[in-house]
C-alpha cells in the first residue's frame, strides 16, 4: 500500500444498496494524487455519456487529497464533484472545515456515489466502512438539528457534510455543507445530492485508521514553520481574512455592482470588514483542521428581529459581501450578513444566489420580470432576503425561476444579456474588465466561471513580488501591468491554471501561503513521491485536458468559452481603464488554446499522449 494513502475507494450504488471497495495502487495515486485529478478521471472514465445530472446514473464523489487530513495547515479540504446541473458539464467544488480530514483518516482516499434511494438516507464512514442508514427523521431539518443528530449516534467526534433545503428541493444553485460553516458551493453538486435522496455523509476517524506517512518528522516540521511564520506570510488573512476587499476594490472602481453595471457603489464600505468589527457584527475567527491561519468569520446579530444570527454557520467572506450585497445594491451590512447566514443555513451558494438575485432586480427594474409584489429592486436588503427564501423553497413562480441560476432564468425571461455567468455558472467578484487574463481563465475554466481556478492579475504585475518568484519555478516570466494580455500573459495564465489543478489534486487551500517547494517537501513527507515543478504542471495539466474532454464529450463546444457582453463595455460608474476589449480577448483565447494543445479548443492527441492521457483518446469517437 502506498505511503499517505489507504488506496481503498468506496462506491456506494443506493438504488441497490451495494456497498464496495476498489483499489488504484501506486503508480495510479502518483499520477492523479487524489481530489480533483481523481475525480475527473473517475467521471470521464465511468460517468454514462449524456447522462442526466440530476438521474440516478450521474456520480457523485467526495475525495480527499494526498495531504488531506494531515498534519499541516491547509490540509482540511476536499473535492466533491458531479456533472452539474446547473452547467450541465464537469461540476467541483472545494470545501474546508473538517469533514473532508475526517473521511481520509477514517480509512477512505475517496467515496463515489450513484444511483437513488427510494427513501432518504445518509452514509457513515468509519474503519474503512460505510454503511447506509435512514434518514427520513432528518429530511426537512434544519442543519444544526441534522449535525446533532448524526453526532448522537455515531459521537461527538462525528463530522458531517450536508444538504439544506436548497438541495432537498433540487435547487440548481445548491451548495454541499460542511460542519455547519464550510461550503462545496459552486455547481449546484447539493441538487445532486438532493436527486439521491442522499442528506448527508458523516465520518468519524480513528487513529488506527489514518493513513501512515513515509516522514511523518517532516509534516510536523512543515507545521512548526507555517505557525511559526504565519504573520509574516499571511498577516491579512490572519487578521481580517478576505472581508477587508470590499472598501479598496469600491476606491479603485472595480468592485461588483449592480450586477455588473457598475464599479463603485455609494455606501459599500459599510460592507468592508473593518466596519463588521466596528458594528460588533463579527465577533471572532474560526478556523479548519489543522490550519493556524483562522481566516474563518463568526458573526453574531441580536435584538434585531427580522436580521438576527447565530454564530454556527459562520460568516460571510468578499464573495459573499460582494454577490448578495454590492452586487444586488445592497449595503446595510446587517441584511447582507443575514443574507449570506440564510444562504449557509439553506444550502445556497452564496455566489450563484446573489448574481441569480442581481440579476432579477435589473430584470424587474427594467420591466422585464413580475417579482410577485416582494419589491425586488438594487438596494433592498428585504427583498433580497424573501428572494432567497423562495429560490430554497422554490416557491411560486418567482422562486421557481430563481431556483433555476441566472443562465437559464435569463433565458426563460426572454433576456440573456442579463446573466452575469460562464457556461451558466454565475461570475464571481473579480471583474474581468479588471482582472483581464482572470476573465480568460473564466471563460476556459471546465466548471464555468470560478476565480479559484485561476490567475489574478494583480499579483505578478511588480517585479519582485512573492507569486513571481514562485510562478518562475515553472518558466521565464517577465512582471506584466494588470492591463496586460500578450501572450506572455497567457503563458502566465496556463501555468496558473495547471498549478490550480495541481493544488485541488493534494487538496491544500488556496490561502495558505505555502511555497512550491513546500507543496514538493510535503508530498515527499506523505507519500515519498519524488516530484518536481515540472512534475506540478503535468498533474495538473492533466485535470486540465480531462476536463475539457468531459466536457465536449458532454456536448460543451469551444464556444462557450466565452464571457457575457457587459464585461466589453465600460461601467457606467467605476474605473474608466477598466476595460476589457473584444479582439484582445479573442487573440489571448487563442494563444490559450495554442499552449495548451487545444486544436480550436479541442485537445489534439499529440499532448494527451504527452500527458500520459492514452486511454482516453477516443473519449470524443
Amino acid at each position: 500500500m502506498p505511503k499517505g494513502y489507504h488506496d481503498r475507494v468506496a462506491f456506494v450504488d443506493l438504488s441497490s444498496g451495494r456497498v464496495w471497495y476498489e483499489a488504484y495502487g501506486e503508480a495510479f495515486w502518483r499520477a492523479y494524487l487524489g481530489g480533483r485529478a481523481f475525480a475527473a478521471y473517475l467521471l470521464l472514465k465511468r460517468l454514462p455519456r449524456g447522462a442526466d445530472p440530476l438521474g440516478p446514473e450521474n456520480l457523485l464523489i467526495f475525495a480527499p487529497g494526498v495531504l488531506t487530513g494531515s498534519p499541516i495547515s491547509g490540509s482540511g479540504r476536499n473535492t466533491v464533484a458531479a456533472k452539474s446541473p446547473l452547467t450541465g458539464a464537469y461540476g467541483e467544488a472545494e470545501a474546508g472545515g473538517f469533514f473532508g480530514a475526517e473521511m481520509k483518516n477514517a480509512g477512505l482516499d475517496a467515496l463515489v456515489v450513484m444511483g437513488r434511494a427510494e427513501e432518504p438516507v445518509y452514509l457513515h464512514v468509519e474503519d474503512g466502512e460505510v454503511r447506509i442508514l435512514p434518514a427520513l427523521h432528518l429530511w426537512g431539518q434544519d442543519p444544526l438539528e441534522v449535525e446533532a443528530r448524526i453526532k448522537a449516534s455515531h459521537g461527538a467526534s462525528t463530522r458531517v457534510a450536508q444538504i439544506g433545503l436548497a438541495g432537498e428541493n433540487q435547487v440548481l444553485l445548491a451548495n454541499v455543507i460542511h460542519d455547519l460553516a464550510h461550503f462545496a458551493g459552486r455547481g449546484g453538486l447539493g441538487a445532486v445530492m438532493g436527486a439521491k435522496r442522499l442528506k448527508a455523509v458523516s465520518a468519524r476517524a480513528k487513529k488506527e485508521t489514518m493513513p501512515p506517512y513515509h516522514d511523518p518528522q517532516l509534516l510536523r516540521t512543515l507545521a512548526r514553520r507555517m505557525a511559526q511564520e504565519r504573520m509574516d506570510r499571511a498577516a491579512g488573512l490572519v487578521t481580517m481574512g478576505t472581508v477587508g476587499a470590499v472598501k479598496p476594490f469600491n476606491l479603485r472602481g472595480v468592485l461588483p455592482s449592480q450586477n455588473f453595471l457598475d464599479g463603485v457603489l455609494e455606501g459599500a464600505e459599510a460592507l468592508d470588514g473593518t466596519n463588521l468589527d466596528a458594528t460588533g457584527i463579527r465577533i471572532g475567527r474560526d478556523t479548519c483542521y489543522a490550519c493556524v491561519i483562522r481566516c474563518k468569520q463568526v458573526v453574531r446579530i441580536e435584538g434585531t428581529g427580522k436580521y438576527d444570527v447565530r454564530p454556527e454557520y459562520g460568516g460571510p467572506e468578499y464573495e459573499g459581501l460582494g454577490a448578495l450585497g454590492s452586487s444586488c445594491g445592497v449595503t446595510d451590512p446587517y441584511a447582507v450578513t443575514k443574507a449570506n447566514t440564510l444562504c449557509n443555513q439553506l444550502g445556497l451558494d452564496v455566489i450563484g444566489a446573489g448574481v441569480t438575485i442581481a440579476m432579477a432586480m435589473e430584470a424587474v427594474e427594467k420591466g422585464y420580470l413580475d417579482d410577485g409584489g416582494i419589491g425586488l429592486r438594487f438596494g433592498s436588503g428585504d427583498a433580497l432576503i424573501r428572494a432567497l427564501e423562495l429560490m430554497a423553497r422554490r416557491e411560486g413562480p418567482l422562486g421557481e425561476l430563481l431556483a433555476l441560476g441566472s443562465r437559464r432564468m435569463a433565458e426563460k425571461i426572454g433576456h440573456p444579456e442579463l446573466a452575469m455567468q460562464v457556461k451558466g455558472q454565475e461570475v464571481p467578484m473579480h471583474d474581468p474588465r479588471y482582472k483581464r487574463a482572470l476573465g480568460v481563465g473564466y471563460a476556459v475554466s471546465p466548471t464555468g466561471a470560478d476565480h479559484n481556478h485561476n490567475l489574478h492579475d494583480t499579483a505578478f504585475a511588480k517585479e519582485g513580488s512573492e507569486a513571481l518568484k514562485e510562478l518562475r519555478l515553472y518558466g521565464d516570466f517577465p512582471a506584466l501591468p494588470i492591463h496586460d494580455l500578450s501572450r506572455d500573459k497567457m503563458r502566465m495564465l496556463a501555468a496558473k491554471t495547471k498549478e490550480r489543478g495541481f493544488v485541488n489534486s493534494l487538496v491544500m487551500c488556496d490561502f495558505v501561503p505555502w511555497k512550491v517547494q513546500e507543496w514538493l517537501e510535503a508530498v515527499y513527507a506523505a507519500t515519498g513521491f519524488r516530484l518536481t515543478p515540472k512534475d506540478i504542471q503535468e498533474i495538473g495539466e492533466r485535470t486540465l485536458q480531462i476536463t475539457r474532454l468531459f466536457n465536449l464529450r458532454e456536448g460543451i463546444p469551444p464556444e462557450e468559452d466565452r464571457l457575457p457582453e457587459r464585461f466589453f463595455k465600460p461601467f457606467r460608474k467605476g474605473s474608466p481603464e477598466a476595460f476589457l476589449d473584444q479582439e484582445a480577448f479573442r487573440q489571448a483565447l487563442s494563444a490559450y488554446y495554442e499552449l495548451m494543445g487545444w486544436e480550436k479548443g479541442v485537445p489534439r492527441l499529440e499532448r494527451l499522449k504527452e500527458v500520459g492521457l492514452e486511454e482516453f483518446q477516443d473519449a470524443l469517437a
